[in-house]
């Protein structure tokens, strides 16, 4: 049996760095101890897919985004948030959205 903390945004920041889709995921399944395979398995995605999401080396689209959310019955804006926020920071555009 595993106790889970409250765990916001600012920790995660601390242990991962900036906040971005994929060290989210990567924090989320981390805190279900589910390993690659299992949690692209319930996520519906390979196993490859969602390497490259943690890594980001690829950032869902707003589509996959909401779905991962319904999945983890955790808030879609948030996570499409996320999503938006990584495509933006890709093309180097000086643009926030906040995240809540």
């Amino acid at each position: 049996m595993s106790i889970k903390e409250n765990y916001g945004t600012s920790q995660l920041e601390k242990e991962f760095g900036e906040l971005t889709f994929g060290n989210a995921i990567y924090s989320y399944r981390l805190g279900e101890e589910k390993t690659q395979k299992e949690f692209a398995s319930f996520l519906g995605i390979s196993s490859q897919s969602l390497c490259d999401i943690e890594k980001g080396r690829r950032i869902p689209s707003i589509n996959r985004a909401s779905k991962i959310a319904k999945k983890l019955k955790e808030p879609v804006k948030f996570w499409i948030q996320l999503a938006l926020q990584d495509m933006i920071r890709k093309e180097k555009l000086d643009f926030l959205i906040s995240v809540a």
